[in-house]
């Protein structure tokens, strides 16, 4: 079972890396198994499409289990503290998946729709849990909270434009903690 587990995981890779310089239209499922040291026979009997293979490193390599996870377990019920971990995660996450997301950006409707609903699903889960805690830090009198489905976006869009301008560490670590003091002291006052 390990081996096919390390089957499966050079496959992966080799097919984020090879779409991420090429595009999904433009890389074949041939190159991907030659790229993971195997035969196309075994990508196919792991994978069957080139679409379920990309939709598989979404599922594995995305972002919304980690994050619900951070949300139900990390978090300390301090609005600043518990949006700055939630930034620092996001950005390291998002940094750590660049070229998944970038061949998620870049397929746009030529991507399988099973692609898109999986790539779609990570920021869907991550507005669902942002904006159930503010609910939570506006009952708790803890945020004053008008729209926070709004609000709830208005927070990630700010840190997916950061990510999309490539920072350097030092400029995204000084936004990071800037932009959640601002957006802290405009929910409380």
């Amino acid at each position: 079972m390990a081996n096919n587990r390390s089957t499966s995981d050079k496959l992966l890779q080799a097919a984020v890396d090879l779409m991420a310089e090429k595009g999904y239209d433009g890389t074949s499922t041939k190159e991907i198994a030659q790229a993971a040291g195997v035969n196309e026979v075994t990508l196919f009997r792991h994978f069957g499409t080139k679409g379920n293979l990309l939709e598989a490193a979404l599922q594995h390599n995305h972002y919304a289990d980690e994050m619900t996870k951070l949300f139900h377990d990390d978090l300390v019920g301090d609005l600043h503290a518990d949006l700055l971990l939630i930034s620092r995660t996001y950005h390291k996450i998002m940094n750590r998946n660049r070229k998944l997301i970038a061949i998620a950006q870049k397929g746009g409707s030529t991507l399988p729709e099973g692609v898109q609903v999986e790539a779609d699903r990570h920021p869907q889960q991550l507005k669902k849990l942002l904006t159930e805690y503010l609910i939570k830090m506006s009952h708790e009198q803890k945020a004053t909270i008008t729209n926070p489905e709004i609000q709830a976006l208005s927070f990630m869009w700010m840190h997916y434009g950061a990510f999309n301008s490539v920072l350097s560490s030092n400029v995204l670590e000084s936004f990071i903690e800037e932009s959640t003091r601002l957006f802290t002291k405009a929910l409380t006052t």
